[in-house]
C-alpha cells in the first residue's frame, strides 16, 4: 500500500468535478434550439412548435437529472475517499471526458431520437460514466484511499449500487434495437431498482 504521505488531497479533483457538471448541465439547454419563424406568429403556431419540441425538453430534462445523479454518487464517493493517487486522477479525468459528452450525445437523441445509432450512442456514453464512476470507487477501495473507519458492508454495498448505471444503460442499448423512440424510457427504472436493492441491503444487516 503506498505511503499516506505520497497521496495527494481530493480537494482539487473535487473542484473539477463540480465545474465540469456545471458547465455540462448547463450546455443541455442550448439543445433547445427555437426555429426562426415569420412574424406575426399565432398562438397556434407557437403551440405547435412547442409540442414538436416534446422529444427535446424530455431528453433535456432526462440527461440533466442524470449527470445530476452521477454528480451525487461521485460527492457520496468523495465524502469516504481521502485521499487519491495518480491512477485514480485519471480514473475521474477519463470519467469527465465522458459527462463532458453528455451535451452532445443528448443533442444526438433528441433531434434524430427515432434512429438506432443515435440512441445507442446516448446509452454507451452512459454506460461509459456509470461504468468508471463504479470503478472509481472500486480502485479506492481496493487502493485503501478511503476513510480506514467505513465497514466492509457499505464498502461492498456501494459497490453494487454503483453497478445500477451500467446495467440499466445496456439494457437501454438492447432496447434501441427494438424500439428506439423508447429507449431512454429504460432510464426511469432506476429509482425503483435502487430502491430495491436498498430495501434488501437493509434487510440483510
Amino acid at each position: 500500500m503506498a505511503r499516506r504521505s505520497h497521496l495527494e488531497s481530493t480537494k482539487r479533483i473535487e473542484t473539477l468535478v463540480d465545474g465540469i457538471f456545471a458547465i455540462a448541465m448547463t450546455l443541455l439547454v442550448l439543445n433547445l434550439n427555437i426555429p426562426q419563424l415569420v412574424k406575426p406568429v399565432s398562438d397556434a403556431t407557437m403551440q405547435s412548435i412547442l409540442i414538436g419540441l416534446e422529444p427535446k425538453f424530455f431528453t433535456y430534462a432526462l440527461s440533466f437529472i442524470l449527470l445530476a445523479v452521477f454528480w451525487r454518487i461521485n460527492h457520496t464517493q468523495f465524502y469516504y475517499i481521502k485521499h487519491v493517487n495518480n491512477p485514480l486522477i485519471w480514473i475521474n479525468v477519463v470519467w469527465l471526458l465522458f459527462v463532458a459528452l453528455v451535451p452532445f450525445s443528448t443533442s444526438l437523441t433528441g433531434e434524430y431520437g427515432d434512429l438506432i445509432s443515435s440512441n445507442v450512442f446516448f446509452d454507451l456514453n452512459l454506460f461509459a460514466i456509470g461504468a468508471l464512476s463504479a470503478f472509481n470507487w472500486y480502485y479506492a477501495t481496493e487502493k485503501n484511499l478511503i476513510d480506514r473507519d467505513l465497514d466492509l458492508v457499505k464498502i461492498k454495498n456501494m459497490r453494487r449500487l454503483n453497478l445500477i448505471f451500467p446495467f440499466v444503460s445496456l439494457l437501454a442499448v438492447a432496447m434501441a434495437f427494438i424500439t428506439p423512440s423508447w429507449s431512454t424510457l429504460s432510464y426511469l427504472l432506476i429509482p425503483l431498482i435502487f430502491r430495491i436493492m436498498e430495501k434488501n441491503q437493509s434487510s440483510t444487516i
